[in-house]
């Protein structure tokens, strides 16, 4: 009986190798634990932003500055606060990024070229995190919308979220 089992284990172990060797060479496949999109991981590394940049847009005329302008529709990299915009306060969807702690939970809120709407792709939910800052990976697209918590001059289809350090 152990003869018996131990073939059915050796059996197991190489159909296990053959699978792991043959998903190896497949382009969605990663060892990895962060597992980041493909799309995100042959991409450059992402363009650090600072608040500074965002404010480069003019919500009073539209006007953006070449230099932001440039980013539009890029990877980004931005550092801030969460604010939720869904019920549950722990894991979110869908969030502002702000500056400073507890924008937009007060009135009145900062202007549009400091409120950033972060949507994360494919519904991946997050922690949420009110009182520590994070970065927040994205795709950056540059337009004004109106919302229920303020006008937002920036939306940001995230990708992956890091508590922040300071680099």
């Amino acid at each position: 009986m152990k003869f018996v089992h131990g073939i059915i284990l050796a059996l197991m172990l190489s159909v296990m190798i053959y699978v792991v060797n043959r998903d190896m060479d497949r382009s969605d496949f990663r060892l990895d634990a962060s597992i980041v999109p493909a799309a995100y991981a042959a991409e450059d590394q992402p363009a650090k932003m600072d608040w500074r940049m965002l404010r480069e847009l003019n919500y009073r005329t539209g006007k953006i500055s070449p230099s932001l302008k440039a980013l539009d529709g890029k990877m980004v990299k931005i550092p801030g606060y969460m604010v939720p915009l869904e019920d549950d306060s722990e894991i979110v969807t869908e969030f502002l990024l702000v500056p400073y702690v507890g924008a937009c939970i007060h009135t009145p809120p900062p202007p549009p070229n400091q409120i950033v709407q972060v949507k994360m792709n494919n519904q991946k939910k997050v922690k949420m995190s009110f009182w520590d800052p994070v970065w927040i990976h994205g795709k950056l697209n540059i337009s004004t919308i109106k919302s229920p918590y303020g006008d937002v001059g920036f939306q940001v289809a995230g990708v992956q979220i890091e508590p922040y350090k300071d680099e």
